[in-house]
């Protein structure tokens, strides 16, 4: 391993593996500390973490007697980062195009090693194995990030949804889900009445809500009218006037031109309101002509596929590229540049969106929205802000995550190379942290190589809905 990211036991003076090390007392020196709420770096004189939480930063900890605690000493092109978020975080995978499965093993360490350290699926496959993924992380039985479950779909994405569900019903599945331990919900392809009943009985067990909306069209919902009904966050589409009710959200946004006074007008609805935006700006590219700026690989991903499953995917025709997703993540760069100079920055998040097929994975794709943030022309402060800190408070988390400040939950992660000179040295994650305990990138992604999908054809039913082949 990288000996200037030893881990010394102060008295003993020995290096040990960062896979996985938990002391009461974490010392880091040295690097540079990006100041997450102020948007600049300052060195690092110590840091010091203490039963998982940040327990003093800026600490002058030169002739200190450290005890018995785990000191990391950093190089001057290091750089500590709080945690990633990524608030639309599908662990999904569609191996076969049968339909997706969440997958369980590797996607938590892809997540991690990356610097993700939050993540909200935005939508379980399966919210019961979800529930149980996030139990047994965060007693230490596996290894990933904070799941902030989102429980099942409400609305037609969710299989067997009942359209004529009534607000009744939408109150009892929200207190079944919470009772469950979801931490925030998510609408897609719901009817106005579903999403006020949602929105109302979350909110009274102090959960956010977010959605996949529409413009109108065919009884579905347009943003604007969901942040009247009280909202928390939208993903992807602004809506409003910019998107009429007579056809869908995605055949206005090919059109949509951010100087009008529709856009102009729904913007500040978000900004008066304090609405969250995920913009998933990355998600449409896969599906286009994918900009080699974004989508060139910048690590061998497909390593984690089984090598049955490589097989398969690397032998299919060619993909059918789309037009309309082409045109969008265009659109979408010079939307949200545009809402970004209205002043709407503060509320801008992270969420990747990528229920992969085989050749992107989520925990990588944290890095390519990151990308496109300052390629739509976003400072690079402020796009490592949108994946922490504004992730952190759109999730009702501030308190306790988003920065690295006295009292929060450690969560950091350590890149060598300045993130504000170039956004792609996220990439270059030497050290992760979360809740106090130390992970090799490195280590930790070895151990799910070859791991995703089955190992022959016997094994294909197990990553198929509900184990069927069709």
């Amino acid at each position: 391993m990288n000996v200037r990211l030893c881990v010394i036991a102060a008295t003993l003076g020995f290096c040990s593996s960062l896979s996985a090390q938990t002391t009461s007392t974490v010392v880091i020196r040295g690097g540079q500390l990006f100041d997450g709420v102020l948007g600049h770096t300052v060195p690092n004189s110590g840091l010091v973490v203490r039963a998982g939480r940040f327990f003093e930063v800026g600490a002058d900890v030169d002739g200190s007697d450290l005890g018995d605690a785990q000191v990391i000493e950093l190089s001057d092109d290091d750089y500590i980062l709080p945690g990633f978020f990524d608030l639309h975080a599908h662990y999904a995978v569609d191996l076969f195009g049968r339909g997706r499965v969440d997958e369980r093993k590797a996607y938590p360490v892809l997540f991690l090693a990356n610097g993700v350290t939050s993540t909200f699926p935005a939508g379980e496959m399966n919210p019961v194995e979800m529930r149980d993924l996030r139990m047994r992380i965060d007693r230490g039985a596996a290894i990933g990030p904070r799941i902030f479950n989102s429980g099942p779909y409400f609305g037609t994405a969710r299989p067997g949804w009942n359209r004529e569900m009534t607000a009744e019903e939408i109150h009892e599945d929200v207190d079944y889900w919470v009772a469950q331990g979801t931490r925030g919900f998510k609408a897609k392809g719901i009817r106005p009445y579903q999403l006020r009943a949602l929105i109302e009985r979350a909110h009274m067990y102090g959960r956010t809500v977010t959605g996949h909306l529409d413009s109108g069209f065919r009884n579905s919902v347009n943003p604007r009218d969901a942040i009247a009904m009280g909202i928390d966050r939208v993903e992807h589409f602004l809506g409003g006037d910019a998107m009429p009710s007579d056809r869908s959200a995605y055949a206005s946004l090919v059109e949509m031109d951010p100087n009008t006074a529709a856009f102009d007008s729904i913007v500040a609805m978000y900004i008066r309101h304090g609405v969250f935006f995920d913009a998933t700006l990355s998600a449409y590219g896969y599906y286009g002509e994918r900009d080699p700026k974004v989508y060139a690989y910048f690590t061998d991903e497909m390593q984690y596929l089984t090598p049955y499953v490589r097989g398969i995917i690397e032998s299919r025709p060619p993909r059918q590229v789309s037009e309309q997703f082409e045109t969008i993540y265009w659109v979408k760069r010079r939307t949200l540049k545009a809402f970004y100079d209205a002043g709407g920055g503060h509320l801008i998040t992270l969420g990747t969106d990528h229920p992969s097929w085989g050749e992107f994975f989520s925990g990588f794709s944290v890095q390519r929205e990151l990308h496109s943030f300052v390629l739509a022309g976003i400072p690079a402060a402020d796009a490592l802000k949108f994946a922490t800190m504004n992730a952190a408070l759109a999730l009702g988390v501030g308190s306790q995550l988003g920065s690295i400040e006295v009292g929060k939950l450690a969560d950091l992660v350590v890149v060598t190379g300045n993130p504000l000179e170039d956004i792609r040295n996220t990439r270059n994650t030497i050290l992760v942290m979360k809740g106090g305990t130390v992970y090799d990138p490195a280590e930790i992604l070895q151990s799910v190589v070859g791991t995703i999908g089955p190992r022959n054809a016997d094994e294909e039913l197990d990553w198929m809905p509900r184990g069927r082949g069709g």
